[in-house]
């Protein structure tokens, strides 16, 4: 597994990080515990280092799922990357966001205890709080980095404005945002903003939740499958956006690829300051992604890509209407 480091500031990372919110209850369905703790183990054993979770994934289970997972490892070998401040209720729904430099604090503390280690590489509130600067966030993190329990500031799901003001309270390691062929909303604005600050990208949503991963059918939803729910999955879209995931196998097909890792190298291949999270909840899946770390895509085949799926192509939404205006960009 090759490195990439986050900007100019923050830590090198595998090519490829995994993404474990799948891995809890409550995102695609059902899960296995062991299984998923068997595909962190895969993962580090094949070189990935980063790992992204959030403390609201299924109310914290997803964490010390995760401190299972590592137990017994060096903490030299991995990188946490850690999201706070979305607030959830007992049946498991979302209130807002809280970003006040108190709860930064209290966050990380419940974070630290449920991981079982003493600091956190990379912390990011995963939506802005409309209601406290984003310069008191950043700075309460900046504490906790001179503290010694975080290394490095990361932002979640922010505009360009956003991130400027941000890196001037202290240097930002990298943006985590969706990016893959359906949601490119970040290319006219966002990323040159990252460029100019020296500030890296992790891509979520690479597979685009499943469309892109060859795998999923119409109608395919489990019991507790949040895509039940996303415009994008949904009737006319969903066979839409099927059409063009079928477009881009016919092109990795003729490579000898499958459509998930043709997918996941396109985003590797939009700079060496980007790194894709995967979001594999079983071992097979994650052996399927990762020969994409390798996959070096030339001009000629980034043309085919695109002209399988155009920018813009895709139809629906990324997410429910009602999450929407808490996105910084849109698809």
């Amino acid at each position: 597994m090759q490195k990439r480091t986050l900007g100019n500031t923050g830590p090198t990372v595998s090519t490829l990080g995994l993404g474990a919110m799948g891995m809890s209850a409550g995102v695609y369905g059902a899960v296995d515990r062991a299984e998923s703790i068997a595909t962190v183990h895969a993962a580090l054993d094949d070189g990935v280092t980063l790992i992204d979770t959030g403390d609201f994934y299924a109310m914290g289970h997803n964490e010390m799922l995760i401190a299972e997972a590592l137990r017994g490892r060096d903490r030299d070998t991995y990188q946490l990357s850690v999201k706070f401040g979305q607030l959830r209720g007992p049946g498991h729904e979302f209130g807002g966001a809280d970003g006040r430099p108190e709860a930064v604090k209290n966050f990380l503390a419940y974070s630290l205890v449920r991981l079982g280690v003493d600091h956190i590489d990379i912390y990011r509130p995963a939506r802005l709080d409309p209601a406290v600067p984003i310069e008191d966030t950043v700075g309460a993190i900046k504490e906790m980095i001179d503290a010694g329990y975080v290394r490095h500031v990361g932002l979640s799901e922010v505009g360009a404005e956003t991130i400027r003001r941000a890196h001037a309270v202290h240097p930002i390691a990298d943006l985590q945002i969706e990016y893959s062929l359906l949601s490119r909303a970040i290319e006219p604005e966002v990323l040159p903003t990252l460029r100019e600050l020296g500030i890296g990208l992790t891509a979520y949503g690479v597979l685009g939740r499943g469309l892109l991963s060859g795998h999923w059918k119409a109608g395919q939803f489990a019991p507790g499958d949040m895509r039940a729910y996303s415009p994008r999955f949904a009737g006319d879209n969903g066979t839409h956006n099927l059409a063009l995931m079928e477009a881009l196998r016919e092109v990795a097909e003729a490579k000898g690829r499958t459509v998930a890792q043709l997918a996941i190298a396109w985003v590797a291949a939009q700079g060496e300051d980007i790194v894709p999270l995967i979001g594999a909840r079983t071992q097979q899946r994650l052996a399927e992604a990762l020969p994409a770390a390798e996959l070096k895509l030339t001009a000629e085949d980034l043309a085919e890509i695109e002209k399988a799926i155009p920018a813009g192509a895709a139809h629906g939404d990324r997410y429910p209407s009602a999450f929407m205006s808490s996105l910084g960009v849109g698809n």
